[in-house]
């Protein structure tokens, strides 16, 4: 077999290994917690490629330890620090305590419950995660709804659909946008200047679509009672929204005052953990939010994201991006194409492996950021359509799953797509139009 085709019939028996692996959920135990096993699949990938392609382990080594932005050293490193800041918050109680205020304000009117609940799940993806909004807004909407006698439905998706188009909006929404971006060594503010009005006008279609969908289940006045206060830690609460906000207006300058992202995400997250060490040992605080922090944090996607970029490396050393650049040059209408051809393979691969993959797909296109910002619309929309294009989907199944809401894959794939591919389009004109 040509080695080319040889690599390529790899990665894709490794990615669907890796997807039945994700849906099937087997478990690892290490050190007392409990890690999903599909980051194994990766990694026995990433070996099997070294062994069956010309490139050597000293080749894959050095291009991971590059100097440049593509060090996915660098960019795991920007993603952790950003999403320690997020779950240090939400262990402080912000998120919650924000949802709760929210509902007060909303009243009995299931639309203008709809309106706030959009537009602060929106507000907050944009400044932290939207995988941290989605684990912890979705207990919460499950519980209110089965309070409030209304269905629980039209809400998860909203929230799903407000995470994972919102989050499009800044670099630190997801870590696809982060690897990407660093990729094609984006800066903050270039970075901003580009997706703000596809995302703004993806996000407007996306509302307009779900109104539609759910008009009917909205006109119920929904029962609320009295929601109940949550408890916040309101020192180390202040001390995390200082530092977000520090390391956010940081890195918009990054580029002025020449400091690399990674650099000032590490940092400031080095600083929260240890200015709050500080005030625990001294106020004898017993919370153990640092450790939870520590316990509730991706660690997993370590390995994963480094098996996927060895086997990138792989692909890219024996001509299969370049194939792929070559078949998708030949499309028409490029940012459409892109778009809609990264959220397709998001779910098949998941779509951090193939931003992995399209970092490279795009720079062999010759189109260059055009298809860089197609790729990030692609792997935060194509979340929508099935479960399997982001992990945030799988984590969400998990917990609807494990409250007892039921919301089929049948039932996910229908609402996704409908809302999903308009948002792609609205997108993808958005990004032509800037470009």
């Amino acid at each position: 077999m040509n080695q080319t085709y040889m690599v390529a019939v790899i990665f894709a028996i490794t990615c669907v290994i890796m997807i039945a692996m994700i849906l099937k959920k087997p478990t690892l135990h290490i050190v007392k917690k409990d890690f999903s096993s599909y980051w194994v699949v990766a990694l026995l990938g990433a070996f099997t490629m070294l062994l069956f392609s010309n490139i050597t382990p000293t080749y894959a080594i050095n291009s991971m330890l590059s100097s440049g932005s593509v060090n996915p050293i660098k960019i795991l490193v920007l993603f952790i620090s950003m999403t320690s800041i997020s779950v240090f918050l939400d262990e402080t109680g912000f998120f919650k305590y924000l949802a709760v205020k929210t509902l007060k304000l909303a009243g009995n009117s299931q639309y203008k419950l709809f309106l706030m609940l959009y537009i602060t799940v929106s507000v907050l993806t944009v400044f932290t995660s939207n995988d941290i909004i989605i684990l912890t807004f979705t207990p919460f909407i499950c519980h209110f709804a089965k309070n409030a006698n209304i269905s629980p439905v039209p809400y998860l998706t909203l929230e799903f659909t407000a995470a994972n188009t919102w989050s499009m909006f800044l670099i630190i929404g997801n870590p696809t946008n982060i690897y990407l971006a660093s990729y094609f060594n984006t800066d903050f503010a270039s970075y901003t200047k580009i997706m703000a009005l596809p995302t703004v006008l993806a996000g407007v279609t996306a509302f307009g679509i779900i109104l539609l969908l759910f008009k009917k289940d909205l006109k119920k006045k929904a029962e609320i009672s009295d929601v109940k206060a949550i408890e916040i830690n309101k020192p180390l609460m202040i001390m995390g929204l200082f530092i977000l906000s520090a390391c956010t207006v940081l890195l918009a300058i990054a580029s002025y005052i020449e400091l690399e992202m990674w650099i000032i995400s590490f940092l400031c997250a080095v600083l929260l953990f240890t200015v709050v060490a500080v005030f625990c040992r001294i106020h004898h605080d017993k919370s153990h939010i640092i450790s939870n922090t520590m316990h509730r944090m991706p660690w997993q996607l370590i390995p994963f994201v480094l098996s996927m970029f060895v086997m990138v490396i792989a692909l890219d050393f024996n001509h299969v991006t370049e194939f792929i650049a070559g078949f998708l040059a030949n499309l028409p209408m490029p940012a459409l194409t892109y778009t809609l051809s990264s959220a397709l393979f998001a779910n098949f691969v998941n779509n951090i492996p193939m931003s992995v993959l399209f970092c490279s797909v795009s720079q062999s296109s010759g189109l260059g950021q055009l298809a860089e910002y197609a790729s990030i619309i692609g792997s935060n929309v194509g979340a929508l359509i099935t479960p399997v294009g982001a992990l945030a989907g799988i984590m969400w199944a998990d917990i609807l799953n494990g409250l007892g809401i039921k919301y089929t894959f049948k039932s996910f794939v229908k609402n996704g797509t409908l809302i999903a591919i308009p948002t792609l389009v609205a997108a993808a004109f958005g990004l032509n139009f800037v470009f």
